[in-house]
């Protein structure tokens, strides 16, 4: 790494850095039930005015579910609403908590994650069924939701908060996300920054729970 101070604590983001996502399974589940026209979900204006809101706690799972029947324009039960959005749900590989809870050993570890209520329940029962943690605080010495939150990446106010909640230093701080809007947005706070590009992993970042050395570190 470089002469900067060592890195003391470490954000994670979490879909596509932790849990596997794959947003395409979501269309293909809507086509799967009648929907003809997926075009309006993938569109800026579905994204702002719905996705966002929902990933802050805007609107509520109801509200959300209300808006994708006006878009989609047949009857859906609540049920096949929440099973086409969690489609894009994937895994969290069993490695991947392994190597968390190696990792929590050396540094102060957090969670970060732009999320909405219906994803939350599903992989929140993930974590209980298949790993034994109670809530992500278990796991991490705090987990953070948009939703829960109002506060959403990459707006600098939800990295604010969470540096001046837990007075700590933004140098001594590493953020690990797959996007790189919100990569660019923490580096301008001061942030130390790693930006996740496909094909890596996280276990491709640690060695027995530490950083490797070399690691581009921003």
């Amino acid at each position: 790494m470089d002469n900067q101070p060592q890195i003391q604590q470490i954000i994670f983001d979490f879909g596509g850095v932790i849990l596997d996502i794959d947003p395409q399974q979501t269309l293909n589940a809507l086509k799967a039930l009648g929907v003809s026209n997926i075009e309006p979900f993938i569109s800026k204006e579905f994204q702002e005015k719905v996705t966002d809101k929902f990933e802050r706690g805007i609107l509520t799972p109801e509200i959300f579910r209300q808006k994708v029947r006006e878009k989609v324009g047949i009857k859906l039960s609540d049920e096949q609403i929440d099973d086409a959005w969690n489609a894009l749900l994937l895994d969290i590989p069993k490695e991947r908590i392994a190597i968390l809870e190696e990792v929590k050993q050396h540094y102060k570890i957090f969670l970060l994650s732009n999320s909405n209520e219906i994803h939350y329940d599903i992989y929140l029962r993930d974590l209980q069924l298949r790993f034994g943690y109670r809530e992500f605080d278990q796991l991490f010495h705090k987990a953070y939701f948009s939703f829960d939150l109002h506060l959403s990446k990459p707006d600098p106010e939800v990295f604010e908060f969470i540096l001046n909640q837990h007075q700590l230093h933004p140098n001594e701080t590493l953020f690990i996300d797959d996007t790189l809007s919100h990569i660019k947005a923490a580096r301008k706070l001061g942030l130390r920054t790693y930006h996740l590009a496909k094909p890596q992993r996280i276990r491709d970042l640690f060695t027995d729970g530490q950083l490797k050395q070399g690691l581009t570190i921003v």
